[in-house]
């Protein structure tokens, strides 16, 4: 699968999430179409402001269906993109050592456990 296809992938089930959460709220609570948009965000991002509450047994259900369901998609998408972010991290300093080349010696040869330890010191010196 490529990248392109599972960021559109991720970004639409997001979309999908907000747009039903949204119209669930509007239609359960009869809240306006900002309020139940704000109250979606809100609990999917775990902010709760507690400014807005449903009332009724429905809104209280869907709430906690939306909970779960929500976050698991919200958690799975930042982690999608976090691992995007990582893979185009390291195709970068892959490109950069194609172009600089490998490096020649440790930058600390006394460091590096694997180097021979230097020549001792005569006493006549």
């Amino acid at each position: 699968m490529t990248n392109r296809f599972r960021i559109a992938t991720l970004i639409l089930t997001l979309l999908a999430i907000v747009a039903t959460g949204t119209a669930f709220f509007r239609w359960a609570e009869g809240w306006s179409w900002l309020d139940s948009y704000f109250f979606t965000v809100v609990t999917l991002s775990t902010v709760g402001y507690g400014s807005l509450v449903p009332a009724t047994a429905l809104g209280k259900i869907g709430t906690t269906v939306f909970i779960f369901v929500g976050l698991g998609v919200f958690a799975v998408s930042i982690q999608q993109f976090g691992m995007f972010a990582m893979r185009k991290r390291e195709e970068h300093v892959e490109w950069i050592v194609g172009r600089l080349g490998p490096p020649r010696e440790s930058a600390n040869t006394d460091d590096d456990p694997g180097a021979p330890p230097p020549p001792a010191a005569s006493p006549d010196a």
